[in-house]
């Protein structure tokens, strides 16, 4: 019951975004809509099944805080900017004909479909919520501390940096980015590992582990970490940060482009 609903309550919820997108004449606004899509996939669980208990009740608060904060840091960023470049690349190569239609379906439902999959966690907990914790869901909640601060002070230090004008044009290579080059994208890795460990009731539920793999698979291969590290590749200051800062875990990670 809890699965079918939130399929059906995504549908409509990315609906919507596409329609205030296409009237905005801005794809790109699909990125606002993906945070806060957890957090209605998470009010969606509680209000199907009624399960509040510890675990149900540590999901929603952690989900609800991503969430919630994501959707906020990128509303200011992204809701009266121009197109990110990605999207404007997308219409390219979608030609002239059926836009809209391309928009929606390789847009807008493929992040539905993702963001179900990744969700899959929190809904599963609202099925089978138990009153206890296990010491790998305590692990699991110091693992989304620890991502959600990379994740939070990551952007704030960036945000930080491009205020100053006297940063424009400079890479930023100190605090959380000298240890990762990309620090918001390695902790919201981090945080869906939390979220799989607390959502984890035994052995029968390790196939959830489908969440935190597919997070990381787009952000390592697909849609975070390749398309910066591509814009940056050829600047000769990135190349020299590069060689000695990780591309994404921290300290012991790999170098280089």
């Amino acid at each position: 019951m809890i699965y079918w609903t939130v399929a059906l309550v995504l549908l409509a919820y990315f609906v919507t975004w596409f329609i205030i997108s296409t009237v905005k004449n801005n794809y790109g606004l699909v990125d606002i809509a993906w945070g806060l899509g957890f957090v209605v996939v998470g009010w969606t669980s509680l209000i199907v099944s009624g399960q509040l208990r510890i675990q149900t009740t540590i999901i929603l608060l952690f989900v609800s805080l991503w969430g919630l904060r994501l959707f906020w840091h990128l509303v200011k960023r992204n809701w009266n900017s121009p197109e990110d470049y990605r999207y404007v690349n997308m219409r390219k190569s979608w030609g002239t004909t059926l836009v809209h239609l391309k928009a929606f379906i390789n847009v807008f439902v493929l992040q539905g479909v993702l963001l179900f999959i990744i969700s899959l966690p929190i809904m599963h907990s609202f099925t089978q919520a138990t009153t206890g914790l296990q010491w790998w869901q305590l692990l699991g909640v110091m693992i989304w501390l620890i991502g959600f601060y990379f994740e939070v002070v990551g952007d704030r230090q960036l945000e930080n940096f491009k205020k100053n004008k006297q940063n424009k044009g400079k890479l930023l290579t100190d605090g959380l980015w000298s240890l990762t080059r990309h620090p918001n994208y390695f902790g919201e890795a981090i945080c869906w590992w939390g979220i799989f460990l607390i959502s984890l009731t035994g052995l029968g539920n390790s196939w959830l582990i489908i969440s935190p793999i597919v997070i990381n698979l787009l952000l390592v291969f697909v849609s975070g970490v390749p398309l910066l590290e591509e814009k940056y590749k050829e600047r000769e200051d990135f190349k020299v940060y590069a060689s000695k800062t990780p591309k994404f875990f921290p300290i012991i990670g790999k170098k280089g482009l």
